[in-house]
């Protein structure tokens, strides 16, 4: 049987597998049915490095990881993977926290293949949820600014990819940056690495 052709996903895997030294079997959540095939998650994996104080998420399928389907030569899909790096403190669970986070990033993917959102840096995601994005709700965290990840972009044989990290926020912190009182860039500097940390107070 021939071997699936994978270009778009190998070099996602090889920039984190240099980050990661010897992490060439990371956690790995794949949907049960591809959503080509009628499933409901657009996402066709999400890797979970261990980055020592932090897990950090990447997504497979918001670019393009098999053939070159698109007519932009330039960019890969919608040009984007997400990435999000959990601090370990604040997890009770890490299994459940996991895959919390692996359903939260396959809705943000629902947003995108079914709305056309597309996500940058320095921009905030708010949908007025009031409990925590944690899988007890019960986290100050309740939605996500953005960043551009410190790996950087990605040359894949499909076009570029740019990481795009998610960073948790607060209720205020988010209606601060709707009201305009404070930038997402203001609010970047007061985070330290981007970690989406469950038990940070808020900074507004």
């Amino acid at each position: 049987m021939e071997k699936i052709q994978v270009p778009g996903w190998d070099a996602i895997t090889h920039v984190f597998e240099a980050q990661y030294p010897g992490q060439n079997d990371p956690v790995h959540y794949a949907p049960v049915i591809s959503y080509r095939f009628g499933g409901p998650d657009p996402l066709d994996g999400i890797s979970i490095y261990d980055g020592g104080e932090f897990y950090h998420f990447i997504t497979y399928g918001f670019s393009e990881l098999y053939e070159k389907e698109s007519e932009n030569t330039e960019w890969s899909g919608f040009g984007f993977e997400l990435t999000l790096r959990l601090k370990k403190s604040g997890i009770r669970k890490r299994d459940r926290e996991q895959k919390n986070i692996c359903g939260i990033l396959q809705t943000l993917a629902r947003m995108t293949f079914e709305k056309g959102d597309i996500f940058m840096p320095e921009e905030y995601i708010y949908t007025g949820q009031q409990t925590g994005i944690d899988a007890d709700g019960t986290s100050s965290i309740t939605g996500f600014i953005t960043m551009a990840d410190a790996l950087g972009e990605i040359a894949t044989p499909n076009g570029k990819v740019q990481l795009v990290q998610l960073v948790g926020a607060t209720d205020a912190e988010l209606c601060a940056l709707i009201d305009k009182k404070q930038s997402v860039h203001e609010l970047l500097t007061q985070i330290p690495g981007g970690l989406t940390d469950y038990q940070r107070n808020s900074l507004i």
